[in-house]
């Protein structure tokens, strides 16, 4: 399915795309259902989501977030992800691989000052949208997508940006499957609010900060 024509233009002129609107758009087209692998950077943020895609996707979660430490936090939040599906939808898909936080602060060194939402940020959306279109090529799904977009305290603009770019890059091979990114803005039409419901209804662990020990000593600070 291709994307809205004038999404690589608008890009170009700086403007703001509204992603939920490209999405919509590219939905209405959907004749059967099509498979997605979807990056979920937890249970809360992923249940809005799901609802909202559950009808247009056969979906299949992955959880790759090597960003959130400690590892006792790592671990606490997968297992309130799968419990969730459990308890939702026992259908959906669920890839859990290595926590790789190596590769994370690899890429966070010389940003570390850097403040919450800047280029730090940039580079981990970077990395886990990366990985996730890896998974979808080695699983042949029809398309990726990620459930951060429904945060009010991500920036949807390059969350879509980075994972376009992925998509472009991936798909210039001859020899790979075309894999679609999902663009998406998912705090539109109430994601947001949606997803802080679903969290209590099923009684799920909403955590206080993103994800990395910068974030959180932010956080931190700034309650202070």
């Amino acid at each position: 399915m291709k994307k809205e024509k004038n999404i690589e233009k608008i890009q170009k002129t700086n403007m703001k795309i509204n992603y939920n609107y490209c999405m919509e758009k590219e939905l209405e087209h959907f004749t059967n259902k099509k498979t997605i692998l979807l990056h979920s950077c937890c249970g809360p943020c992923s249940t809005a989501v799901i609802s909202r895609l559950k009808d247009y996707f056969e979906i299949t979660i992955l959880y790759y977030n090597p960003n959130i430490e400690p590892i006792e936090e790592y671990e606490k939040r997968k297992k309130e992800q799968i419990r969730f599906l459990k308890e939702y939808d026992a259908s959906i898909g669920f890839i859990d691989i290595d926590y790789e936080n190596e590769r994370f602060r690899e890429i966070a060194k010389g940003l570390e000052k850097e403040v919450e939402g800047g280029a730090r940020c940039h580079k981990c959306y970077y990395l886990r949208l990366q990985k996730t279109m890896e998974k979808a090529l080695e699983n042949h799904f029809d398309y990726f997508g990620t459930t951060l977009t429904v945060s009010p305290y991500k920036n949807a603009q390059m969350i879509n940006t980075i994972g376009l770019k992925i998509e472009e890059i991936y798909n210039q091979s001859k020899n790979s499957q075309k894999i679609s990114f999902l663009v998406s803005d998912f705090k539109k039409k109430e994601g947001y609010k949606k997803s802080i419901e679903l969290s209590k209804k099923y009684d799920l662990y909403r955590q206080e900060y993103c994800g990395c020990m910068f974030s959180k000593n932010e956080i931190y600070r700034n309650k202070k």
